[in-house]
C-alpha cells in the first residue's frame, strides 16, 4: 500500500459495500474490510485506520455497540456510522457517542468521498490547532534547554540534525539535568509532534506491572484483567515514546522491548496476535549502562541498539554562565503562576547561585527561586545552599563572579531582547494559528472559537488585536 493512502476500515456485514468503495475510490484510499463488530474491533487495534465506516445494522454485536467498544480505546479512530432507511432512530444515539458523521443506504460513492474527505479535514485542522497550541506551550516551557553556552549549543545542535530521523536516542545525564524536557524538545522538533508524546518511567511503575503498562493485555489475561487495554506502545502509535529511567528496567522485559526495536511489533499480555507499531523511542537514564552491563544487569543487545544516538546533558556546574538566563527565566514564569510581583535578585545572590555546584543541577535551581517567589526574599538562598551542605566552587568562583559585574548590562540587554523576541514569536503563532483556523471555518466566529477552545468574546478581541480581516 503507497505510504500516502489513507487507511479505511469498513465494518459491515455486506461484502458489496467495501467492493464499491474499494472500486470507486481506490485511486485516494486504502479499504480494509471487517464483516462484523467483533472482527473490527481486533483490526483496529492491528491496522490502526485513520477513519472507520461503521454499519448501524449487523448480525450479533450492532454499530452502536461498537461505538461503545471503540470509545473505550484511546486515541480511536473518526467514526462514520452508515444506516439505512428507517433507522434515523440511531442516528441521534451514535452522534451522542461520538461518530462524526452519518451517511443513509443507498449512498453515493461521490457522496461517501465529500463525507470522509470533510472528516479527514476536521481531524487534520484539530490536529494542527493541538500541535501549535503545544509549538507555542514549549516555548514557554522548556527552560532547562536555555542557554547559549558551548555545551547547551552542543546539544540543541544535535537535537536538531536528528529529529527527523528515527533514529533511536539515548539521553544520559545527572539528575535533574532536564532529560525529559530534552526528549520533548526532539518530539516538538520533529514530524512527529503532531501525533502523541507518552512518558513512561520505567523506576515508578512495579515490575510485575510495567509489562502491562507498556505493551497492555487482553481481557482475562490475569486477575483483575476485566477488559482489553492498549498499553503505552500503542497509545504512542505514529508519535514518540520516552521511556525514562531505562537503566531500571527488569532483564526478562528488556527482550521484548528488543523485539520492538527491530520488528516493530509486539504481543499483549495474554494474547496472541502481533500488533505492529510505529513509534520513535526516546531513552533516559542516570545509571552507568556500561557497568550495568558487566554485571548482567542490562542487556549488551539492547544498549547498542538503544544507543544509535546519544545526547549527554551538561551539569549546571559545567555551565555557569547559562544560570543567570535561568534564573531570569525562572523568576518570569513563577512570579506569573504564583500571581507575585517579580523580584529582581541582587548582585550578591546572583554570584552565590554563580559559584555554588549544583548537585541537584536546574532542578535544584528552578526549586530555589520558587521558594524565591513565594516568600518574597531572596535572603533565603543562603539558608538553602547552606542545608545543601555543598560549598561553593574552590576555583574560578571570584572570576566568574567579576566577568558577571563587567558585563552586567549587557547581559541584562540581552534577556531582555531574548523575552521580546520569544513574545514576538508566540504572537506571531497566534496570529497565524488563529487567521488558519478563522480561514478553514471561512470565517465562522462561533465554530472557530470553539476549534480554538477559547471563549467567543476572547476569539474577537484576538480578531481585533490582531487586525484580521475576512478576505472575502
Amino acid at each position: 500500500m503507497p505510504k500516502n493512502k489513507t487507511k479505511i476500515l469498513v465494518i459491515d456485514d455486506d461484502p458489496k459495500v467495501s467492493w464499491i468503495l474499494s472500486e470507486g475510490l481506490s485511486s485516494s484510499f486504502h479499504f480494509l474490510s471487517a464483516r462484523d463488530g467483533i472482527e473490527g474491533i481486533q483490526m483496529v487495534a492491528t491496522e490502526k485506520p485513520e477513519l472507520i465506516l461503521l454499519d448501524i445494522k449487523m448480525p450479533g454485536m450492532s454499530g452502536i455497540e461498537v461505538l461503545e467498544r471503540l470509545n473505550k480505546i484511546e486515541d480511536r479512530p473518526e467514526v462514520i456510522m452508515v444506516s439505512g432507511h428507517g433507522e434515523t432512530n440511531y442516528v441521534v444515539e451514535s452522534v451522542k457517542l461520538g461518530a462524526a458523521e452519518f451517511v443513509n443506504k443507498p449512498f453515493d460513492v461521490q457522496e461517501i468521498e465529500i463525507h470522509i474527505n470533510g472528516v479527514l479535514e476536521r481531524k487534520k485542522l484539530k490536529s494542527q490547532v493541538s500541535s501549535l497550541r503545544a509549538e507555542i506551550q514549549a516555548s514557554m516551557s522548556f527552560g532547562a534547554c536555555i542557554g547559549d553556552s558551548e555545551p547547551m549549543l552542543k546539544v540543541k545542535s544535535i537535537i536538531e540534525e536528528v529529529a527527523n530521523s528515527d533514529l533511536t536516542v539515548l539521553i544520559r545525564g545527572e539528575s535533574g539535568t532536564g532529560k525529559e524536557i530534552a526528549a520533548r524538545m526532539l518530539h516538538q522538533s520533529s514530524d512527529r509532534k503532531t501525533k502523541p508524546f507518552v512518558k513512561v518511567n520505567c523506576a515508578a511503575i512495579p515490575r510485575d506491572l510495567l509489562e502491562a503498562e507498556l505493551f497492555g493485555y487482553e481481557k482475562g489475561a490475569f486477575t483483575g484483567a476485566h477488559r482489553t487495554k492498549q498499553g503505552r506502545f500503542e497509545s504512542a502509535h505514529k508519535g514518540t515514546i520516552f521511556l525514562d529511567e531505562i537503566g531500571d528496567m527488569p532483564l526478562e522485559l528488556q527482550s521484548k522491548l528488543l523485539q520492538v526495536l527491530e520488528q516493530h511489533e509486539f504481543v499483549r499480555v495474554g494474547g496472541i496476535n502481533n500488533i505492529h507499531v510505529d513509534v520513535r523511542i526516546v531513552c533516559a537514564t542516570n545509571r552507568d549502562l556500561e557497568l550495568a552491563i558487566s554485571q548482567k544487569e542490562f542487556r549488551d543487545d539492547l544498549f547498542y541498539r538503544l544507543n544509535e544516538i546519544t545526547l549527554q546533558l551538561p551539569t549546571l556546574r559545567e555551565r555557569p554562565s547559562d544560570i543567570t538566563l535561568l534564573v531570569d527565566y525562572f523568576l518570569d514564569k513563577y512570579s506569573k503562576l504564583y500571581e507575585k510581583e517579580p523580584i529582581q535578585l541582587s548582585s550578591a545572590i546572583l554570584d552565590k547561585l554563580i559559584s555554588f555546584q549544583w548537585p541537584g543541577n536546574i532542578r535544584q535551581l528552578e526549586n530555589m527561586i520558587k521558594q524565591v517567589i513565594v516568600r518574597n526574599d531572596e535572603n533565603i538562598i543562603h539558608d538553602l545552599i547552606a542545608a545543601a551542605g555543598r560549598h561553593p566552587l574552590p576555583s574560578g568562583g571570584s572570576s566568574l563572579a567579576e566577568a558577571r559585574v563587567e558585563t552586567d548590562f549587557s547581559d541584562l540587554e540581552n534577556q531582555f531582547a531574548m523575552k521580546e523576541r520569544i513574545g514576538r514569536i508566540v504572537a506571531a503563532e497566534e496570529k497565524k494559528l488563529i487567521s488558519d483556523v478563522l480561514n478553514k471555518t471561512n470565517w465562522n466566529r462561533r465554530k472557530a472559537a470553539k476549534l480554538l477552545e477559547i471563549s467567543y468574546r476572547s476569539l474577537l478581541y484576538k480578531i481585533k488585536e490582531y487586525k484580521l480581516n475576512d478576505a472575502k
